[in-house]
């Protein structure tokens, strides 16, 4: 068994549902399924045409790794090499939950899911329905590969909606072929992703925060993760290029004191602005915006919802409000760094 804690059982009104997704996964069709994360793309993940498949639907280069997902009753040997007790003890802590161990890959699981790479990540949702899903799919045995269920470098998920939406052609000609419902994703942003294919030499290391941040994972191992060194062997991960997450608008981040000034230089300048904060800012040059809560995991629940409807509302420039530099708002300010990688040039370009 991948991890001691389970989920309450699943509302059986859709058991056929799971039944069918559970066939077509197993027949190399790709599945949309909710996790408590982001909403995923699902394919057998030892099925190599199937998982390239994913790749295909989001436009995704066929060396970015996915991420396998597992029951709680799945034999996590048979996917990796071994264990180190580090792993053990992460996985007693967190699964089910939103964090991917990245392990050395056993000989017999395909390099489709790994971007070519010897090591592969794992994780184990909590999310109901993506239990039930793998409970239903190979007697609870197999794997899952799916990335978040958007087109590449996008913004993820957070509602089945949100996936029609974003491949209704892919859905229109059968290359994607269900879609299962669930609730809002009650994390809303990806998975923490934790490297611990090289512990011997490099110890534990953080590759992508999330909600499980570092000192969660060093209150349970004991010590700190590292963070990534530039120019060493990283696993390639999900989610860790420098410009992810991106709506369609340009997003750029301004520290709270300046939001005011540059919401009336903008609006002096005829552009339109949507705005996204978490503290009581007023104006009235703004197209659009949306106020969420000022605790870190509240945040990111809406982070995505948000930021697919301010980028709805066809704005010159969508402005965020930073967040906090703590520990707690890690992933939050991961995400929104990535969305706005790239717009230092913006602003400058609106006002001239």
């Amino acid at each position: 068994m991948v991890g001691k804690k389970t989920c309450p059982p699943y509302n059986m009104a859709l058991s056929s549902q799971l039944t069918q997704a559970a066939q077509i996964l197993a027949a190399g069709g790709l599945v949309a399924f909710p996790t408590e994360t982001v909403y995923g793309l699902g394919a057998d993940a030892e099925h190599p045409s199937a998982v390239a498949d994913i790749y295909k639907a989001k436009g995704r280069p066929v060396n970015h790794p996915v991420i396998v997902h597992l029951s709680p009753e799945a034999d996590l040997s048979y996917w990796v090499k071994e264990i180190p007790e580090e792993a053990k003890k992460l996985i007693a802590a967190f699964w089910p939950g939103p964090l991917t161990l990245i392990l050395k890959r056993a000989d017999r699981i395909p390099d489709a899911v790994s971007g070519g790479q010897h090591t592969i990540g794992v994780r184990c949702p909590s999310h109901p329905t993506a239990q039930a899903l793998l409970r239903a799919f190979k007697n609870g045995q197999g794997g899952i590969a799916a990335p978040s269920a958007n087109k590449f470098g996008r913004i993820s998920p957070t509602t089945a909606q949100h996936v029609r939406d974003e491949f209704a052609a892919e859905l229109q000609s059968g290359l994607i072929k269900m879609v299962l419902e669930g609730e809002q994703s009650e994390v809303g942003i990806e998975s923490t992703i934790l490297d611990l294919s090289r512990f011997k030499t490099h110890g534990a290391v953080l590759l992508r925060p999330g909600q499980i941040c570092i000192d969660q994972l060093a209150a349970v191992s004991g010590t700190i993760p590292a963070m990534p060194n530039e120019g060493d062997s990283t696993p390639r991960a999900s989610g860790t290029l420098e410009a992810h997450y991106a709506p369609n608008t340009s997003v750029v981040i301004l520290p709270t004191e300046q939001l005011t000034s540059t919401i009336e230089q903008l609006h002096n300048a005829n552009k339109k602005v949507a705005l996204l904060h978490y503290s009581a800012l007023q104006s009235n040059h703004l197209l659009a915006e949306i106020r969420l809560s000022e605790h870190a995991a509240k945040y990111a629940h809406g982070l995505y919802a948000s930021l697919r409807q301010l980028d709805a509302a066809n704005a010159d420039v969508i402005l965020v409000q930073a967040v906090l530099d703590v520990t707690e708002w890690q992933g939050v300010r991961d995400r929104l760094q990535r969305a706005a990688h790239g717009s230092l040039g913006v602003l400058v370009g609106l006002l001239k």
